[in-house]
């Protein structure tokens, strides 16, 4: 079997979704290739129950398409699987489930992609001069192998992409390790199911409010970014005071130039620092061993654990499945280039979803993306 079209896209998550929406208003013929049963699972299915869009509304919405009047300004998981169901019908996109991405390659003038029908169990062949990588940051749960003793832990281990909500967790000792926002969402989720929560705390990190970001996110389009982080910088020490003596460090660089840079994202607080501040959610540093249900941790100190969460981030699948993209990505799938220069390689090739900026970076891209495409489509034509 084999199906041609001008664009062919990897991945129907938010990136996959708003670039081929951006094309098919410029009329572009586009296929999308989904490997799971739905669009956006990384949302649908390995998302937390509790969680929440951490900017605003405003900043989260994809190309073509507001929320709708009446949604809260912090979008709920369910409102935003809602949302994307919606611009699906509203934009006619129509991915192809069920098809896992073997290999893509440049031959000459054309991309191959070789997909496995996962329904029919077949293989798929597709043509197109153009591909759009949209497989995103996020391709699978990352967790350490390298913790010495893991593989003898006698209880539950997960990554927090598994993780649903704490009900079954009442009463037993959880370890979440893991800093960034899924960490200390699930550490304070865990703690109001009645688990007896502690995260690892291994690298310094911002801490803000949502009200601090939308502050810092507006006063970007006026103000220089060094005189941003001096102001969120005071509001977050002035709600929190110094965390240092709780096992949190501050970084020395302010918390937009960090996103800018390297992509990582301040904890915005759910109300986990009350409870770290109260005692009630305990902070350990790095581990250094696991011997049974026993960890052990760099400070000295060993506590018993029924449960450990990994919330250690993702990683990207692309150099698995990637051909000839003359140095687009590096070898972990990330984009050689940061963001605004990422989005573009050679030979009609493309990524949405990899600027580190979230579902704004992502709308960003995908107009980029779309633009570019429809200036050489239209010359061809």
């Amino acid at each position: 079997m084999k199906q041609e079209s001008v664009v062919v896209i990897i991945g129907a998550g938010p990136a996959g979704l708003a670039t081929s929406a951006c094309l098919n208003l410029k009329n572009i013929p586009n296929i999308v290739l989904e490997k799971e049963d739905c669009c956006a699972s990384l949302w649908k299915k390995r998302a937390y129950d509790r969680l929440k869009l951490h900017l605003a509304k405003e900043f989260c919405e994809l190309p073509g398409m507001p929320f709708p009047p009446g949604t809260p300004t912090y979008v709920s998981k369910h409102g935003f699987i809602r949302y994307l169901d919606d611009y699906i019908s509203y934009h006619n996109v129509a991915p192809l489930y069920h098809r896992e991405v073997e290999s893509a390659a440049f031959d000459r003038e054309y991309w191959t992609i070789m997909a496995r029908n996962t329904l029919l169990d077949r293989t798929e062949e597709y043509v197109a001069a153009f591909l759009v990588v949209a497989s995103g940051e996020n391709g699978e749960g990352f967790v350490p192998q390298n913790i010495p003793g893991l593989d003898s832990f006698s209880g539950d281990v997960m990554h927090s992409s598994d993780y649903g909500n704490g009900k079954k967790y009442e009463n037993r000792n959880v370890l979440v390790v893991g800093s960034g926002n899924s960490g200390m969402e699930v550490a304070f989720d865990l703690w109001n199911w009645g688990a007896r929560a502690s995260i690892v705390v291994r690298s310094p990190v911002h801490i803000l409010t949502k009200r601090m970001v939308k502050i810092g996110m507006v006063l970007l389009k006026h103000v220089p970014l060094d005189i941003v982080d001096k102001i969120v910088l005071m509001l977050g020490k002035m709600k929190f005071g110094n965390l240092s003596a709780y096992g949190i460090q501050r970084p020395d660089k302010g918390p937009f130039y960090l996103k800018m840079t390297t992509g990582r994202s301040p904890v915005i607080d759910v109300g986990t620092i009350k409870k770290i501040q109260s005692h009630k959610i305990k902070v350990f540093p790095s581990i250094k061993s696991i011997d049974g249900n026993h960890v052990h941790f760099i400070d000295g100190s060993t506590k018993t654990f029924d449960s450990i969460v990994f919330a250690t981030g993702y990683k990207s699948t692309v150099s698995k499945w990637l051909k000839d993209d003359g140095a687009l990505f590096s070898a972990n799938g990330m984009p050689n280039m940061r963001a605004p220069n990422h989005w573009k390689g050679e030979n009609g090739l493309y990524c949405a979803g990899f600027s580190r900026s979230g579902l704004l970076g992502i709308s960003n891209d995908a107009r980029a993306i779309a633009r570019d495409i429809n200036s050489l489509f239209s010359h061809e034509n």
